[in-house]
């Protein structure tokens, strides 16, 4: 390969990495911490979105994630009121 369609390709990537970021970042709107409380254990997680609702949403699939074990469990976890919301 020249040293022109190295220097390219390079310049290809970084463009597309900017631009996977940027997009990335762009859409992450609102941020939430929550707890939940399921069978006897408590686990606290954050998680963005691109509005609030999706961002308590995926807060709480990540706190269901460490205590639900199966897909029963996660639904059961995933329908709990969690606690201690907080969004910005």
């Amino acid at each position: 390969m020249n040293k022109g369609r190295v220097l390219a390709l390079i310049a290809a990537i970084v463009l597309l990495l900017g631009g996977l970021i940027y997009g990335t970042m762009s859409s992450v709107q609102a941020e939430c911490d929550l707890c939940v409380e399921f069978n006897g254990q408590r686990q606290c997680r954050t998680g963005s979105g691109a509005d609030e609702e999706a961002a308590r949403s995926a807060a709480q699939r990540a706190a269901c994630a460490v205590m639900a074990s199966g897909m029963a469990a996660s639904i059961q976890c995933q329908n709990e009121i969690p606690m201690n919301v907080q969004c910005r």
